[in-house]
């Protein structure tokens, strides 16, 4: 089959990799669509060479073929894959029988992604889709997933006034997770024009574009001096300054998800989320909360009729293209939002 690879000196290039066998418990899936996350183009960059497996992990596609002990009525099913999590966890440790398989410390490795044409995962990590989503919808699961989770595990409630911070996918996926969940007012920041169309288009009330302290204005005058109730970091980075913002444009007694990565050592003065009591949690990717995964959350909310999340998907092309695929979702002046690898 095919697969796609970095080579190290900033390409992506399509090669041969070795069929791919179902063992016992797992499925063999055709991609459809692959979103390329922020993290392939930052993290991955040196998973390449003779023994490296392919990227990908916002993935969409359609059972093939079942291994031992599957029931092969899962064959031309429709599905979202859970690659990072379930898909790969033992199903025996501890976490995992909390639902929390992003935690498990079996996790299987050495297993490839969606940047192929066929990619291997155990029969938990497929989430079927409805009849309602195409697979371009299928793909965008996953970082929907991700802001549900956040949303979840930040205690959002009914009414609540959410600040997001950056309106990239994970942005734009938490205030779609927000408002479908029940978010009163929901302000958030963007650096580019685009990202701002799309996040006053999937619901937020107004959007920062020129600054922290214009966006800390904007919430503390709509909440009548107060803060957001909930603030969910979406940028990451190497500075921090992100990490000050939540703290500032959060009310006292606010929460603070943080679901960008960030990379090294940040000073932050904690006298102020300590003399204003605020609840700072990380979250990472998705698991079961109340009895339900958050892809399962996803894929209810991408099948509701009044779900536009798709419009974020600005670019496609094909696995053969995936390189300009690359290079457009790191060129933001192309407009781009969210490009995905789609295969017929």
């Amino acid at each position: 089959m095919k697969a796609a690879f970095y080579d190290g000196n900033g390409t992506m290039v399509v090669r041969d990799y070795p069929d791919l066998t179902p063992g016992p418990g797992e499925v063999l899936i055709k991609v459809r669509s692959t979103g390329i996350c922020g993290s392939d183009l930052n993290m991955n960059l040196d998973k390449s060479g003779p023994d490296s497996d392919p990227a990908g992990h916002e993935v969409a596609g359609e059972i093939v073929s079942v291994g031992k002990g599957v029931d092969r009525k899962h064959i031309s099913s429709r599905v979202a894959v859970e690659v990072l999590g379930s898909g790969r966890a033992c199903q025996n440790c501890w976490y995992c029988r909390q639902g929390q398989y992003i935690h498990c410390p079996n996790r299987g490795s050495g297993v490839s992604g969606g940047f192929a044409e066929y990619i291997v995962r155990k029969i938990e990590g497929c989430y079927p889709l409805s009849d309602k989503m195409n697979w371009e919808e299928g793909a965008l699961v996953e970082p929907l997933a991700v802001s549900v989770h956040g949303v979840r595990i930040g205690n959002m409630v009914g009414g609540d006034t959410v600040a997001v911070l950056g309106s990239g996918t994970i942005g734009l996926t938490a205030i779609t997770a927000a408002k479908a969940l029940g978010a009163g007012k929901i302000f958030a920041t963007a650096r580019h024009p685009q990202q701002a169309d799309a996040a006053l288009s999937l619901g937020a009330d107004a959007v920062g574009t020129k600054g922290e302290s214009e966006f800390t204005q904007m919430v503390l005058d709509a909440t009548d001096g107060r803060g957001a109730d909930l603030t969910i970091e979406t940028v990451g980075g190497s500075r921090g300054d992100t990490l000050r913002q939540a703290i500032e444009v959060t009310r006292r007694q606010g929460r603070i998800v943080i679901l960008g990565v960030f990379y090294g050592e940040h000073s932050i003065n904690w006298t102020g989320p300590v003399l204003k009591e605020q609840t700072i949690q990380g979250s990472i990717c998705y698991g079961i909360i109340n009895g339900q995964h958050d892809f399962e959350t996803a894929v209810e909310i991408l099948s509701r009729p009044d779900c536009n999340l798709s419009q974020i998907v600005t670019h496609k092309y094909s696995l053969e293209d995936i390189d300009i695929g690359f290079k457009t979702a790191y060129d933001k002046s192309s407009g781009s939002i969210k490009v995905q690898v789609q295969q017929t």
